[in-house]
This record gives structure tokens, C-alpha cells and sequence, in this order.
């Protein structure tokens, strides 16, 4: 399978702080990887590179082939509304929107019509077990139906990479195992790559390889 995303000898630094340093990943379409390594070792700092959140001091970043380093800041706010879904470890749902709107959000974003949108979000709630929990309030959902609703949320577009930053680290174990199981699933049905940030061997072992990053580099 050819790659869908690759980054290349990736440098990032904060202040005299260096977060990656020479950090290397290919994923190819449909995969799912696991970005492993103990706290500070530049997980975080690596998946927002790959995902354009961040750009890369030295380095490049391939998605679909096309440089993703060097497009302009519209652009890449795009790509996170079209072909690329986030979810982190707290969900970071809109506390002030209920959660169908939550869901909902990125195709509004894109312009989608708002009846169109709304209805396509109960779709994938429906889809995730969460038929029903349209009107609540984030605050009004357990961890793990919160952590469904941000999943939701980053599938409702139908991307092409799913970015995951400890998306299980606020779960005990098995609310952890049932996010994964929606997560994986819903990857593979979809065709959809997945980049997993973890420290957690159990939330790897949902992967089809890990990727292990020791004081920002992969080698």
C-alpha cells in the first residue's frame, strides 16, 4: 500500500527546548499506528506536525503526496475539516452546544447546509451507540460517551486520517477497550488511516504496528 501520510526527518523546538529531533513515520491508507514512548518524548509535538497543526523548524510533511508543511495556515484549517479528524484525550467537545450540534460541527464549518448536518451527525451517533443524546450537554455525559461524541465528531466528514492524542488517557480500562473497538472498527469500514499517540501498551496493542519515539526521534 503507498503512503498516505509521511513525515521526514522532522525538527521541532520550543524555545532551546527540542521536542522531535529527526523524527521519521509513513502510514499507508487503512492503516492504524500507534505513536509510542514515555511522557516528553515529542508524541504530542509529532502528531500536530503530521496533522498540520504545527509546522515542522526542519523536515517535510506528505499527505496524499502534496506538501503539507508549506500550504498556508486556510489551507491546512481545511484539510482539518475535510480529510482530517481529531480526537483528544478530553474530547474538547464545545461545552455550550449540545452534542448533536458538537458533532455537527465541522461540516457547518464547510459550509454543509445545517439541516443536512445535523442529520448526518444523528447518523453517526446513532452509529456509535449514542441514539438519543442529541440535546444533552457535554457535561451531562459520562467519560465514555463523551469520548464517543469527539469520536463521532472527527468520522462525521468521512476523513481520510483520523488523529487520536491519548484518546483513552481520562478512561478506566474498559470504557478505554470500548473507545478503541468503535475507533478500529469504524477505521477499518471506512478505509480511514489512524495515527494513535499512547503510552498505554494495551491502547497499541488496538494497532497495526507501533511507532516508538525516544527523545524526539524514531530511529
Amino acid at each position: 500500500m503507498s503512503p498516505i501520510l509521511v513525515g521526514r526527518d522532522l525538527h521541532k523546538s520550543y524555545g532551546l527546548t527540542p521536542a522531535l529531533r529527526g523524527a521519521a513515520v509513513e502510514v499507508a491508507e487503512g492503516e492504524i499506528v500507534a505513536v509510542m514512548g514515555p511522557s516528553g518524548s515529542g508524541k504530542s509535538t509529532l502528531l500536530h506536525c503530521l496533522a498540520g497543526v504545527l509546522t515542522p523548524d526542519r523536515g517535510e510533511v506528505y499527505f496524499a503526496g502534496a506538501r503539507l508543511d508549506r500550504l498556508s495556515d486556510r489551507r491546512r484549517v481545511e484539510l482539518r475539516r475535510t480529510a482530517f479528524g481529531l480526537v483528544y484525550q478530553f474530547g474538547q467537545l464545545v461545552p455550550e452546544l449540545p452534542v448533536g450540534e458538537n458533532v455537527a460541527l465541522p461540516l457547518l464549518l464547510a459550509g454543509r447546509p445545517w439541516p443536512a448536518a445535523l442529520a448526518q451527525a444523528r447518523a453517526w451517533l446513532d452509529r456509535l451507540g449514542l441514539a438519543g443524546l442529541e440535546q444533552r450537554r457535554p457535561g451531562e455525559l459520562s467519560g465514555g460517551q463523551a469520548q464517543r461524541v469527539a469520536l463521532a465528531r472527527a468520522l462525521v466528514a468521512r476523513p481520510r486520517l483520523v488523529f487520536a492524542d491519548e484518546p483513552t488517557g481520562a478512561l478506566d480500562s474498559a470504557g478505554a477497550d470500548d473507545v478503541m473497538e468503535v475507533l478500529v472498527a469504524t477505521a477499518r469500514e471506512l478505509g480511514t488511516a489512524v495515527v494513535i499517540v499512547t503510552h498505554e501498551p494495551r491502547v497499541a496493542g488496538f494497532a497495526d504496528r507501533p511507532i516508538l519515539l525516544r527523545d524526539g526521534d524514531t530511529r
